[in-house]
C-alpha cells in the first residue's frame, strides 16, 4: 500500500490503562529472561551434575529452537491480524502454556542422572521456549500498531521497564529465595518453577488484552491477508525486511550484542555470588544492586531521549554499563562487597539499554511501513526476537565454554567441592571485562542508525 493510499492514523496520547496493561507483560517477559538465565545452567551444573559444557549446550539448543520459530511465528501473527484483526490469539495460547513447562523444566530430580535429567530439562525448556515466543513476538509488535508518536513510543516502553525492572528484582531475588524455602533442593526448585510460571503466565494473560486496543486503532486501516505461503517464504520475507531496512539492521545488530552482553552477565551471576562473593544468597543482593537503580533511571533515561534523541541516549547508557562492567575485573585480585557499587552503575545504564532500543524499534517498523506497505511488524519483531534470543543464548554458552576451559567442577546436590583459582578467575572475567568488550563493540553498528525524530514524525 503506498503512503498515499493508507489512511493516516491520528497520534493521540496513550491511555493510562493502555500503557498499564501493556507493561504487566513485561511481569512475563521478565521473568522468562531473568530466572532461567539466572539459574537454569547453576541448577543443571550443581543440582543434576550436568558437566558446564553439556550444561550451555542445552541452554543453547533450546534458544536455537527460538530462533528458527520466531520468524515463522512473526509472519502468522501477521497472518492472523490481516485475518481476524487482532494479534491476541497468540499471546493466549502462549500465557495458558508456558507455566506447565516452565514448571517440568526445574521438576527434575538429581536421582534421574545426569544423562537422563539433562534430556528432561531440555525437552521442558523446548515447551517452555516455544510458549514464550507465541506471546513475545506479537507482543513486541504492538507499540508500533498503538501510535504513531515518537515520543509516546518512548513513554509506553519506559513504564514497560520499569515492569519489566520490578519483575527482574521479583524473580532475580523471589526466585533463589523460593528455591532455599525448605531444606530439600529438589523441592525447592520446584516449587520456584510452579510459582514463577504462575505468575508470568498471569502477566502475560493480562497483556494480550492490549492486542484489542490496538486492533481498535487499525480499525478501517488493516493490510489485506497475504496468501498462504510455505516455510522458505516466511523465512525469506524476514530477510527481506533486513535487506531493505537499514535502521532496522544497525538497530538489531546494537541489540544482538548487547543482548550477548547482558546474558553473559546474567548467566553468570551465581557462579559470582557462590564462589567469589562466598555465598549462594548473594545472587539476590547483586540483582538488588543490578536492578533496583533501574526503577529510578528509567524516567531519566525518557527524559533524556525527549531532549538529545533515543540514539544518542542509547549511545550514553551503553558507554556507561561499559565502564561500570569493565571495573568488575578487579575482583580477580580484590573480590568484595565493593563490587555491588559497580554493579549499580552497570544497572542505572541498564535501564536504559532495555527501554531505548524498544523504543527505537517500532520507528523502525512505522519507517518501513511508509515506504514498504503495512502489515509486516510482526515479521520485523519475529527476526528481532530471534536475534534477541541468539544473543542471550550465546552468552549462557560463553560462560560455559569459559568454565569448562578453567577446570569448574559440577557437583550435585548436597556435595561440597573447591573450585580451582583459574574456574574463579574465569567467573570474574565473563561478569566483567567480557561483557564490558561486547558492550563496546555494540557501539559500531549503532553509529549506522540513521532514524531520527523527524523521520518518525514529519
Amino acid at each position: 500500500m503506498s503512503t498515499e493510499a493508507r489512511p493516516e492514523r491520528a497520534s493521540v496520547r496513550l491511555s493510562p490503562r493502555t500503557i498499564v496493561l501493556y507493561a504487566i507483560g513485561s511481569l512475563g517477559t521478565g521473568g522468562y529472561a531473568t530466572l532461567p538465565g539466572l539459574v537454569l545452567t547453576y541448577f543443571l551444573t550443581d543440582n543434576l551434575g550436568v558437566a558446564a559444557l553439556a550444561a550451555g549446550l542445552i541452554v543453547t539448543a533450546a534458544k536455537i529452537w527460538d530462533v528458527v520459530i520466531d520468524p515463522l511465528i512473526g509472519a502468522a501473527s501477521d497472518r492472523q491480524l490481516a485475518r481476524t484483526g487482532s494479534r491476541r490469539g497468540f499471546m493466549v495460547v502462549g500465557a495458558l502454556a508456558l507455566p506447565l513447562f516452565f514448571a517440568l523444566t526445574f521438576a527434575v530430580p538429581p536421582s534421574w542422572g545426569p544423562v537422563a535429567g539433562a534430556i528432561c530439562v531440555l525437552l521442558a525448556f523446548l515447551g517452555t521456549a516455544t510458549a514464550f515466543s507465541l506471546f513475545q513476538v506479537p507482543y513486541v509488535a504492538l507499540p508500533a500498531e498503538l501510535t504513531d508518536s515518537y515520543d509516546e513510543r518512548t513513554r509506553l516502553l519506559g513504564w514497560r521497564v520499569v515492569v519489566l525492572t520490578a519483575s527482574i528484582l521479583l524473580f532475580g531475588a523471589g526466585g533463589p529465595a523460593l528455591r532455599k524455602a525448605g531444606d530439600d533442593p529438589v523441592q525447592g526448585y520446584l516449587l520456584m518453577g510452579i510459582a514463577a510460571g504462575i505468575v508470568i503466565g498471569v502477566g502475560m494473560l493480562i497483556a494480550a488484552r492490549t492486542a484489542d486496543a490496538a486492533a481498535a486503532r487499525r480499525a478501517g486501516d488493516q493490510p489485506s491477508a497475504p496468501p498462504a505461503v510455505g516455510l522458505r517464504e516466511q523465512y525469506l520475507s524476514g530477510f527481506r525486511a533486513l535487506r531493505r531496512s537499514q535502521p532496522f539492521r544497525a538497530l538489531l545488530g546494537t541489540f544482538l550484542l548487547q543482548a550477548l552482553a547482558t546474558g553473559t552477565m546474567l548467566a553468570g551471576a551465581q557462579y559470582v555470588a557462590t564462589w567469589v562473593l562466598r555465598s549462594e544468597d548473594a545472587v539476590t543482593f547483586v540483582f538488588v544492586a543490578l536492578v533496583g537503580p533501574a526503577l529510578i533511571a528509567t524516567p531519566a533515561w525518557t527524559v533524556i531521549a525527549r531532549r538529545v534523541g533515543k540514539e544518542r541516549a542509547f549511545a550514553m547508557a551503553s558507554v556507561l554499563f561499559t565502564l561500570a562492567a569493565a571495573s568488575i575485573t578487579i575482583a580477580v585480585w580484590a573480590p568484595g562487597a565493593w563490587i555491588y557499587a559497580s554493579v549499580a552503575v552497570a544497572g542505572v545504564a541498564y535501564a536504559g539499554l532495555q527501554s531505548l532500543p524498544m523504543a527505537m524499534l517500532p520507528d523502525v517498523i512505522s519507517h518501513d511501513e511508509r515506504t514498504s506497505g503495512a502489515g509486516q511488524a510482526g515479521t520485523f519483531t519475529g527476526i528481532w526476537t530471534a536475534g534477541e534470543t541468539v544473543g542471550f543464548a550465546l552468552g549462557a554458552t560463553a560462560v560455559s565454554l569459559t568454565l569448562a576451559a578453567t577446570g569448574y567442577i559440577s557437583t550435585v546436590a548436597g556435595m561440597t567441592v573447591e573450585q580451582p583459582d583459574a574456574a574463579i578467575t574465569g567467573i570474574v572475567l565473563s561478569f566483567s571485562i567480557l561483557p564490558a568488550v561486547l558492550m563496546l563493540a555494540s557501539l559500531a553498528p549503532l553509529r549506522r542508525y540513521r532514524l531520527r525524530r523527524y523521520d518518525i514524525d514529519a
